[in-house]
């Protein structure tokens, strides 16, 4: 899963430093450009020769979004299109491993921002240091959860999708400080101690969620919905989310 999300990288790379790219739209006027396209083709093809017997579901292939598996693969190839069109670098490679509704496994690369993030086979996660060599491994640093001071939380939030709803749920604590961030960073953000709480007021799809939610549990974190403060679960019709609250454990959740 780390290899093909540095290879898939480097296909996005590509594209991102040309010239020009096309942008379409898909049929819910959501974005796309050659680059989700050439890194879905690619990650597909390698997971699918890796894990025959797994389900695999990408958001590009609306085929897969009909399917159910109580375990499977699920990927988000260029997380961030929006982030990836502007050119403002906060865009993610997602691919993780669900069971029985939780995600397991996970790693999430941002490859304009250099930074690798994934789950180590004991469920631990951890950050590689570049530069990223495909077939070995780099220095890697645990990362673990902040503990939260409740008086003055950092917050992530969206960097295309930040809203009113979203303003009002924040202005419920005590915040020292704000960053926007696009893509699944927001989660590693809350993973390795840059944020306290990211939460979400908006749509969003599994693909989109499941490699970070699972960096984020492997560092002591935990995603749960927004309305009712129980864990964020997988497998979902049409895999879509509610809204959510990724969080370190120490901070005291406010009520919707």
């Amino acid at each position: 899963m780390r290899t093909l999300a540095l290879e898939a990288g480097d296909v996005i790379m590509d594209i991102y430093n040309s010239d020009d790219f096309d942008v379409r739209s898909k049929s819910d006027d959501s974005p796309v450009t050659a680059a989700d396209e050439a890194a879905d083709a690619l990650i597909s093809k390698g997971l699918r020769a890796a894990f025959p017997d797994v389900l695999l579901v990408t958001e590009e292939q609306a085929d897969s979004h009909e399917q159910r598996a109580s375990a499977f693969l699920i990927v988000d190839p260029l997380d961030g299109t929006k982030e990836f069109i502007h050119r403002r670098g906060d865009f993610t490679v997602n691919i993780a491993y669900v069971v029985d509704g939780t995600p397991v496994r996970g790693v999430v690369y941002a490859p304009a921002k250099g930074r690798m993030f994934f789950t180590r086979a004991d469920g631990k996660s951890v950050e590689e240091q570049g530069p990223f060599d495909k077939d070995a491994v780099g220095n890697l640093s645990p990362i673990s959860v902040s503990s939260p001071d409740n008086a003055a939380l950092m917050v992530v939030a969206s960097k295309s999708h930040r809203d009113q709803a979203t303003d009002d749920y924040i202005n419920k604590y005590a915040v020292k400080d704000m960053k926007s961030a696009g893509s699944s960073l927001k989660f590693c953000l809350v993973a390795t101690g840059e944020a306290d709480i990211y939460p979400r007021v908006g749509r969003t799809m599994e693909w989109d969620t499941a490699a970070g939610h699972a960096v984020l549990k492997g560092a002591g974190g935990d995603v749960v919905r927004f309305d009712d403060h129980t864990p964020l679960t997988y497998g979902k019709p049409i895999y879509e989310n509610p809204f959510f609250i990724a969080y370190a454990p120490g901070v005291k959740l406010r009520k919707a």
